[in-house]
């Protein structure tokens, strides 16, 4: 399966894999922000292929990292194919000034929530996505906790369940 999705991405998409890994007999693909709505498309509507399952998205924050040279923000797709019992990863780049990529929902409605959570914790916008808010923290939080220049705070959030009770100092 991994020779005939390669296959494929070479002749429809050549020079949009920027990389390819595998690790653990799981192939990960680099590709551009530009290219990654039209390739995950195709990757889904291929009938042989049939990646009709987003598992998950994902990111990680190289800020003072020797990666963040490469962009400071990665975004990780997890795709699955049902039919064929096969794992995919893409993996796209993103700078710190334009942490703004295509949001997949129109592909997948399991990206609205994958998406909104990577949104409130590392602040990655998604163009297009029905309805970007937070998901995870509460309204009052400024910032998104899982970025690396995010600063600590030693005050319990006020949440809805627990917005009378004084907040403890730890």
């Amino acid at each position: 399966m991994e020779e005939k999705t390669k296959e494929f991405l070479k002749e429809k998409f050549g020079d949009a894999i920027i990389a390819e890994s595998e690790f653990r007999g799981q192939l990960s693909l680099e590709t551009n922000k530009d290219n990654l709505f039209d390739l995950c498309s195709s990757l889904k509507s291929n009938g042989e292929l049939d990646f009709a399952f987003l598992m998950d998205v994902c990111a990680i924050d190289w800020l003072g990292q020797d990666e963040e040279a490469n962009g400071r923000f990665e975004v990780f797709y997890n795709l699955y194919s049902l039919k064929n019992k096969f794992r995919l990863f893409i993996r796209v780049r993103l700078s710190g000034n334009d942490a703004e990529i295509d949001s997949l929902t129109s592909i997948w409605h399991s990206a609205n929530w994958l998406e909104r959570e990577v949104y409130d914790m590392f602040g990655i916008e998604f163009t297009g996505h029905p309805n970007l808010i937070k998901i995870v923290t509460a309204d009052e939080l400024k910032g998104h906790p899982l970025r690396k220049d995010f600063s600590l705070t030693y005050e319990t959030p006020q949440f809805s369940h627990n917005k009378n009770e004084p907040p403890e100092v730890m």
